[in-house]
This record gives structure tokens, C-alpha cells and sequence, in this order.
């Protein structure tokens, strides 16, 4: 891919997604779109980049382009801390307070594992201490990783972080060739997937929220569109409510209405 070339990808993409591509991605990028250009039966990179940007491709192709370049890097129960927290601090405040329903939302959820690992903290919750209610939101811009996220079937191997008294969230395959599980059903229905972009002037998450994780997302983003993101989130915040971040995100210097309560976890002020 020419450099000129690279360079209209990359605009596109921050514009759109708010996704960085310095030089240093070149390689990366190149490597994620070949798919895309044997996909479209294109001959070279440069050829499919004149498909989008010259002979109106774009249209067609932008949903494709954009699922081609997002980072899909996901566990159960990554950064369990987080998850502890929940479970010692935050859901027996809430109970103290009376809340009936707990609203949750997985802000970048790639393929699912974490609004299932919440789901099963909640609901386990909730029928062990007899409530409360909650109900989970999971969004992601990678229309791709959300259809995945829905089937909830995922490899053995990748389950193997669910704590061994929270198993009864997942069914194993009939089929003993298949090395193959699947979240229960009642789980998979207790959660909502829908796309949305990160980048919207506003958030259609519905009533606020009482739990955001938005994890190893703003890691992609500069500073002045990491502001923006928090600033958004917040607004999708009840007072009092929490925000996740990744082990490598910060919103310090942003000078926003949150108070940090733990190692990347933040309360709205």
C-alpha cells in the first residue's frame, strides 16, 4: 500500500472510529485488509483503497473496513480485581441503597466475554442473596465480534478462568469430538448486544447506568477523544455509579466529575 494511500485509510479510520494509525501500524493494517481485497477480488491494497476512496466503494465497504481494523483481545474474568471489587464493595452498597435493578453495560464487549463474566457475577448475586434484579448491556463497533458474542459458544480452553461455583453458567457439548462450550441460555437472554461507535455525539444506552466497563479501549484513542469518550460515559452514569477502565488507562489530567475508588475503577462524583 502507498504511503498516500495509508494515509487516507488511516484519516478515515480516526475520524470514524478514533482509532490511532501512526506509521507503525502500516504493516499491521496491510496485513488485516489483504482479506478485504481478495474478499472484493481486488489485485494490490492500492487497488482496494481507489475502490473506497475513488470509485465510491466506500458505502458498501465501510462496515467491512472498520471490523477489519478493531483489536478483539478478550478473556472471563480478565483483570479479576475488578470483578472482586464488584463483589465486596459495590453490589452490597447498592443493596444498602436499596436499588431494585442493576444496570450494567459492556461498553466494548468484543466476542463476549466480559458481559457474560458480568452476568454470571449478578445473577449469581442475585440468587444467592435474593436480588436484586439486573440487566446487561453489551455493545461493540465490530458488527462481526457482536454476532459471535450472541451464539455465546467459545472454546474450552477459554472458560477456563470462570470459577469452578459459577460453571453452572455453561453447557458442554453433546458432541465429546467438540472441545466446545456454551453460555446457558437464561444468561445469553439476560443480555442485550447492539452496535455502537464510541465516536457518537451521544450514547443510546436508555435509563443511566450503574456499572460501565469500557476496558482496553482508550488505549486506542489520543487524549482529547479519550476525554470526550469519559465525558460521554459519565453522562450514561448514575450518580454514585462506577466506571472500569483497563489496568493501562487513566483519566487523570481530564479534570471529570469521577473520584477513583480503586486500581482503575472510578465513581462518579
Amino acid at each position: 500500500m502507498s504511503h498516500r494511500n495509508f494515509v487516507k485509510i488511516a484519516t478515515y479510520i480516526y475520524a470514524t472510529a478514533g482509532i490511532k494509525m501512526p506509521d507503525s501500524k502500516k504493516t499491521m493494517l496491510e496485513g488485516r485488509l489483504r482479506r478485504r481485497m481478495r474478499a472484493l477480488s481486488l489485485p494490490s491494497l492500492d487497488a482496494y483503497c481507489d475502490h473506497v476512496f475513488v470509485t465510491g466503494g466506500l458505502d458498501a465497504e465501510a462496515l467491512h473496513l472498520l471490523n477489519a481494523v478493531t483489536t478483539n483481545k478478550t478473556d472471563f474474568f480478565r483483570e479479576p480485581q475488578h470483578f472482586d471489587y464488584l463483589e465486596s464493595t459495590i453490589l452490597p452498597d447498592l443493596i444498602d441503597r436499596r436499588v431494585d435493578r442493576i444496570r450494567a453495560w459492556s461498553a466494548a464487549c468484543s466476542t463476549g466475554p466480559e458481559p457474560y463474566t458480568l452476568a454470571m457475577v449478578l445473577d449469581d448475586w442475585a440468587t444467592n442473596r435474593g436480588g436484586p434484579a439486573y440487566g446487561t448491556l453489551a455493545t461493540d463497533l465490530d458488527t462481526d465480534v457482536l454476532e459471535a458474542a450472541r451464539t455465546g459458544i467459545y472454546s474450552a480452553e477459554a472458560v477456563e478462568p470462570v470459577p469452578h461455583a459459577l460453571r453452572r453458567y455453561i453447557a458442554t457439548s453433546r458432541d465429546s469430538r467438540r472441545s466446545e462450550v456454551r453460555i446457558v441460555p437464561a444468561l445469553r437472554s439476560a443480555i442485550g448486544f447492539a452496535r455502537m461507535n464510541l465516536m457518537d455525539e451521544r450514547y443510546p444506552v436508555g435509563d443511566p447506568m450503574h456499572l460501565i466497563f469500557c476496558r482496553n479501549v482508550l488505549i486506542y484513542f489520543d487524549r482529547p477523544t479519550q476525554r470526550k469518550v469519559v465525558s460521554r460515559l459519565i453522562d450514561c452514569l448514575v450518580p454514585g455509579g462506577h466506571l472500569f477502565l483497563g489496568h493501562a488507562e487513566s483519566v487523570a489530567g481530564h479534570d471529570l466529575p469521577l473520584v477513583q475508588v480503586a486500581n482503575t475503577i472510578f465513581k462518579r462524583s
